[in-house]
């Protein structure tokens, strides 16, 4: 980010804290997109990701005058950590028997070989990870996107640091398999 780039971004940050209702508008048109695509990752059904999204919009305007400036980027890492709980607070509430499966013990599986996604494009991987199954899918997002560690994904989520560690290996298993079968697709075609 350039010197112009930071300045806007503080400034930005000092009009949201002070409440100026033209800030808002421009810190949608700044980071809108990047953080629907955060929601979307957890949340993929469109009609309550918009619901989640409202609720992180109000979230972040409420709560603009205890957000403190630490320099580039901290503006949008504050909203994305606002979004990210906001969808795990949905998740909890709206989708609760699906939590169920991080609390199993399942059966070890063995690990799949790493596939080349290079070779497939992002918005088809996109929608691989939007059809696991949604304890694999959080657990994936935070460990991946979020960059938590398996106690801090077990802390948040309320379950064992092994219980993520196995849910994440489940997650990559299963998203693997989706790639070879998109890959043998392809060639069929």
């Amino acid at each position: 980010m350039n010197f112009f780039a930071k300045n806007k971004e503080e400034n930005l940050s000092r009009r949201l804290r002070n409440g100026d209702c033209h800030a808002m508008r421009e810190f949608y048109a700044l980071y809108g997109s990047y953080l629907t695509a955060v929601c979307l990752r957890y949340v993929p059904d469109e009609e309550d990701m918009r619901d989640v999204m409202q609720e992180s919009m109000i979230q972040v305007m409420t709560h603009s005058k205890d957000f403190s400036y630490r320099g580039e980027g901290s503006l949008r890492a504050w909203a994305t950590k606002i979004v990210v709980s906001q969808s795990l607070r949905f998740l909890r509430e709206k989708k609760q028997h699906e939590w169920m499966i991080l609390d199993r013990e399942l059966p070890d599986v063995q690990e799949e070989d790493d596939p080349p996604i290079h070779e497939i494009p992002p918005d088809v991987i996109h929608q691989m990870v939007t059809e696991l199954p949604t304890g694999y899918r959080t657990v994936f997002n935070l460990y991946v996107f979020e960059g938590m560690s398996h106690q801090e994904i077990a802390r948040l989520l309320g379950i064992k640091p092994d219980s993520s560690a196995s849910q994440l290996s489940r997650a990559k298993n299963l998203l693997a398999k989706k790639i070879k079968q998109y890959q043998n697709l392809q060639k069929q075609l």
